[in-house]
């Protein structure tokens, strides 16, 4: 007996000590500072001696009296191996270390099914020195459903768990859970309060299960369970994610200003949530509150590039963080964030698109100067990819152009020709894309589709050169520059399935945005540029020519339309010029201009006719007619 005891308190002082040693190193400083691998290596180290003192205990027959201190060296053990994802291993020591105590007490059928299993465990709880090691141990099969995203599970087991943990815990009586002791009083210490590990798995497990019901579609049954874990004592950064998921329920159903709300909350609660901020934006754009989405871009790229932004914010200094029990893709789709490049792309975008152009345009320097400054990591993020790095540049040279920096947009105009124009095909085949189409079919049509991208990019940078002299009024060199772009274009053929390749036409565009789609728009604003270069050096019949094929090639131009009548009245065609102008009027764009490349909008700099005058020429020839 006196063996037993003297067995028990070496290894009571064997389990605190390292306990403390654990402790002691994870006091050391924080873990977002420390070495990792050298962090790694201690906890490995700390899960191998708890590993073996389990091995010691368990060598010997179950003993009521070494029980107690059986089942909380096993609880050491599993945390740390938990902590390093070694979740079969855990719940291999939780099964035998489980299994001991049943047959000790006698109960030796075991279930397979965990969850029969564990309710077979609770059962066999009477309110013995044992419960609280038993409840111990389904906390940390709690934390491996969990981590390993196994919610229909906890779902099914659920209500026992929380009314378990309600009744025994100091929440439900107001009572101090007792720290386990042995019969010599020593306590036994553990490496993570049982506590504070079930106030994270309730959150937690609301959380991970209210990103999946959204995910599913169903946000009024998701917001509930959010609602209520946002009272829960935890962490802020966990608290901030119910506020966030309640916002995107909130947003789902409809109701975005309850949303916005939500997110704003989320944004108290925790300001390194960025999420709710990006969630806001989205907001704001689905409602065009164009100023409001500026400003949260702009505020979302400036907390992105914070250094504390930049570490996850579940990545918390402790055994178990967070982001270990919350894997989910639901919630990690959720909770994605552009990169604060992308962000800034956005951004100097929307600057552009919506009349603030010289906010636009530095927004897009900074841009192209980070992507110069070094080779940036983590660029294209899933979801969010930023564009080609040629794509990039012709839409600052349009910005460029807009801001009236001619010269500038030239020069960039001039990379993109520079580094892509010797990799241009002589002749590229553009084929309609098979509704099903094998693996390698794919791959050669996304080989096709990039050799067809570099012909419209180099078109394009001609193109907005072409826009560049019209706007210096260097008309002659206008010419030369539309004629290159259309020149260029002319070499892309459009085949269709079972007919040969010819030269594309109007009638076989498809949606906006496709490939030919923007190889039609940008054959006809060439055409027309160059139309209405002609008009000012008074060659009015070969301005006619490109103007009219402009309107064939792009019926939408809207300045080839209005320049044709132009012409046709300079030419003493009054009628024919009234009928051109009204037809241009009522034509209806069929794509948006927000869906398309800045570059391949119509110019707003050269030449521009005023309407009001046209309108005007249309009274009197028909005051005329009517006289």
């Amino acid at each position: 007996m006196h063996q037993a005891s003297s067995l028990l308190d070496r290894w009571i002082q064997e389990n605190n000590e390292l306990v403390n040693k654990w402790k002691q190193q994870e006091a050391g400083g924080d873990a977002s500072t420390r070495d990792q691998n050298q962090n790694h290596a201690r906890l490995t180290w700390c899960s191998s001696q708890f590993h073996k003192l389990v091995i010691k205990i368990q060598g010997i027959p179950p003993l009521a009296d070494h029980s107690q201190l059986e089942l909380t060296v096993v609880y050491n053990a599993c945390v740390c191996s938990i902590a390093r994802s070694q979740f079969s291993e855990a719940e291999l020591l939780l099964t035998q270390a489980t299994e001991r105590l049943l047959r000790m007490k006698g109960d030796g059928s075991v279930a397979s099914d965990r969850s029969v299993f564990w309710r077979t465990a609770l059962k066999s709880l009477g309110n013995t020195a044992l419960d609280p090691c038993v409840l111990y141990l389904l906390c940390l099969q709690w934390t491996i459903w969990l981590a390993t995203c196994q919610l229909k599970t906890i779902q099914g087991f659920q209500d026992e768990l929380f009314s378990v943990f309600e009744t025994r815990s100091p929440g439900g009586r107001g009572e101090e859970w007792s720290v386990p002791r042995s019969k010599s009083s020593d306590v036994l210490l553990l490496v993570m309060d049982q506590r504070r590990l079930i106030e994270l798995l309730k959150i937690c497990t609301f959380i991970a299960q209210g990103a999946e019901r959204l995910s599913e579609g169903q946000s009024s049954e998701a917001l509930p369970g959010l609602q209520t874990a946002s009272s829960l004592p935890a962490p802020r950064t966990l608290v901030a994610y119910t506020h966030l998921l309640s916002g995107c329920c909130r947003a789902h159903m409809s109701c975005p200003q309850m949303a916005l709300q939500c997110y704003r909350v989320a944004l108290e609660t925790d300001p390194r949530c960025v999420c709710a901020l990006y969630r806001s934006m989205l907001i704001y754009r689905e409602l065009g509150n164009t100023q409001a989405e500026i400003q949260a871009l702009r505020l979302l790229h400036s907390t992105l590039m914070l250094p504390s932004t930049t570490e996850s914010a579940l990545a918390a200094p402790h055994l178990l963080p967070p982001s270990l029990l919350l894997r989910s893709q639901s919630l990690s789709s959720l909770l994605l964030v552009p990169s604060a490049l992308s962000i800034l792309h956005s951004l100097a975008l929307k600057c552009v698109l919506h009349e603030r152009v010289s906010e636009g345009v530095e927004y897009y320097l900074d841009l192209l100067a980070t992507l110069h400054s070094e080779d940036q990591h983590g660029v294209h993020v899933e979801g969010s990819p930023l564009p080609k790095l040629p794509e990039l540049y012709l839409q600052a040279g349009a910005a460029l152009l807009m801001a009236r920096r001619a010269a500038d947009c030239m020069a960039l105009c001039d990379e993109v020709i520079t580094t892509t124009l010797e990799l241009l095909p002589g002749k590229v085949v553009l084929e309609e894309p098979e509704e099903k189409c094998e693996a390698e079919t794919r791959a050669l049509c996304a080989e096709g589709g990039d050799r067809v991208r570099m012909v419209l990019w180099v078109g394009a940078a001609y193109l907005l050169q072409g826009h560049c002299h019209t706007h210096l009024s260097d008309w002659k060199q206008a010419v030369t520059h539309y004629t290159r772009c259309f020149n260029l274009l002319v070499k892309v053929h459009f085949k269709k399935r079972g007919c040969q390749p010819q030269i594309p036409s109007a009638d076989m565009v498809g949606m906006p945005g496709t490939d030919l789609c923007i190889l039609q728009r940008l054959k006809g604003l060439s055409l027309a540029g160059r139309g209405v270069s002609f008009t000012q050096t008074d060659q009015l019949r070969e301005a006619l020519r490109d103007l009219q094929l402009s309107m064939q090639a792009f019926p939408e131009c809207t300045g080839a339309g209005l320049w044709s009548g132009e012409v046709l009245w300079r030419l003493g065609r009054r009628r024919e010029a009234v009928a051109c102008w009204e037809k241009t009027w009522s034509i209806t764009p069929q794509s948006s201009l927000q869906s398309l490349s800045v570059y391949l909008q119509e110019p707003q700099s050269g030449p521009l006719l005023d309407s009001t005058e046209l309108r005007r020429r249309i009274q009197d020839i028909g005051s005329t007619l009517s006289a």
